[in-house]
């Protein structure tokens, strides 16, 4: 049984969808151009925290018309995506509003979010605008009768490792993960580049690699401590919340 679940992972699991080859695996979908990412990132540290500071000034003081800053809108955000399956059970209207939402939260970006350090850390994938793309069949209406998501984590560690883990159940009883370790690269200011080594699969006693390289590329949009936004080359929206942090 786990030798054919394992089978079946293989050739159907983690087709993300963006720029890049449809027949590797992938995590994300991000553009082009080149750098390197180590691109300065530690004296940008108190630049990003003092510019998302003076951002959310600027709101609650300069301007007392308006009423839905960066916090507001993230924490409205979050609501909507919280138990939504990571955007599965949304209905489109619903989708819609969370869409518009995280085009309003771009406005209060930081200048240039690749050199921010708030990206590192550990983030869960808690929203794409299309199910399959953070995870492939495995997440297609047939593919969630028979794998249960229970973890979709990315983490960043500085100064350019990327590190995604999706952690399922099949048919509720047979444990697996998939993960991917990658290099990032800073294309410019908000797109990224990611190339990852083969995906490791691991169900129940099985633990193997497949597959070859893969590379994605993830334009950042917007950057906190808590949350941060990406769209994909082809425009899909992930949202994702840094673990441990509440609204």
């Amino acid at each position: 049984m786990a030798a054919a679940v394992a089978s079946s992972l293989a050739l159907s699991a983690f087709t993300f969808r963006g720029g890049a080859d449809p027949s590797k695996p992938k995590f994300l979908n991000l553009c082009s151009k080149t750098t390197n990412l180590a691109m300065n990132v530690s004296p940008q540290s108190h630049s990003c925290r003092r510019n998302t500071l003076r951002i959310l000034a600027s709101v609650s003081v300069s301007d007392p018309g308006v009423r839905t800053g960066p916090e507001e809108l993230s924490a409205s955000i979050l609501s909507k995506v919280t138990n939504s399956d990571r955007g599965v059970l949304l209905k489109e209207e619903q989708q819609k509003e969370v869409a518009k939402e995280a085009e309003e939260l771009q406005n209060y970006c930081v200048s240039e979010p690749v050199k921010c350090p708030l990206i590192f850390g550990d983030w869960d994938v808690v929203y794409c605008s299309v199910p399959t793309s953070p995870g492939g069949g495995y997440r297609s209406t047939l593919g969630r009768l028979f794998f249960k998501t229970r973890e979709m984590i990315q983490v960043i560690e500085a100064p350019d490792i990327v590190k995604n883990k999706v952690s399922f159940s099949v048919f509720g009883f047979l444990d697996g993960e998939v993960s991917l370790t990658g290099k990032l690269k800073a294309l410019d200011d908000k797109w990224i580049q990611v190339i990852f080594e083969p995906p490791e699969l691991k169900v129940g006693a099985l633990d193997f690699r497949y597959g070859g390289e893969s590379e994605v590329k993830l334009q950042i949009t917007y950057i906190d401590d808590k949350v941060r936004l990406g769209k994909g080359s082809k425009g899909s929206l992930f949202v994702f919340q840094r673990l441990g942090s509440s609204t």
